[in-house]
């Protein structure tokens, strides 16, 4: 599996999310209340809408359009339970993250 370097962790506080296009993926990297650092598709599965556009309060992603919610640490759907976020593998080496796209692909639900 192969890693490509995203951004360093000055870029993601805890609490906070950003945006990246990582080998053509969007993705959303998160930094969960505790200090871990996830990384998502970039777009709600409901309506691909970006959810860097949304709310991050440390423990879920809520998208803007339709306030669909998602777990900081899993994906998976809170609101509504039956969806969830493709996740990608992240690995942190001293200040630098890293995420690999490899046999990822975003996940779609029911509108």
């Amino acid at each position: 599996m192969s890693f490509t370097k995203v951004c360093t962790l000055d870029d993601v506080w805890e609490g906070e999310m950003s945006a990246y296009t990582v080998n053509g993926h969007e993705i959303v990297l998160v930094c969960a209340d505790g200090g871990a650092i996830r990384a998502f598709q970039g777009v709600c599965p409901h309506q691909d809408i970006a959810l860097a556009e949304g709310k991050f309060d440390g423990k879920k992603l809520i998208c803007r359009a339709h306030l669909w919610q998602f777990d900081a640490d899993s994906g998976k759907g809170i609101n509504p339970e039956d969806c969830a976020l493709a996740s990608y593998p992240v690995r942190v080496e001293g200040e630098d993250i890293f995420v690999s796209t490899e046999g990822v692909e975003p996940l779609f639900a029911h509108t």
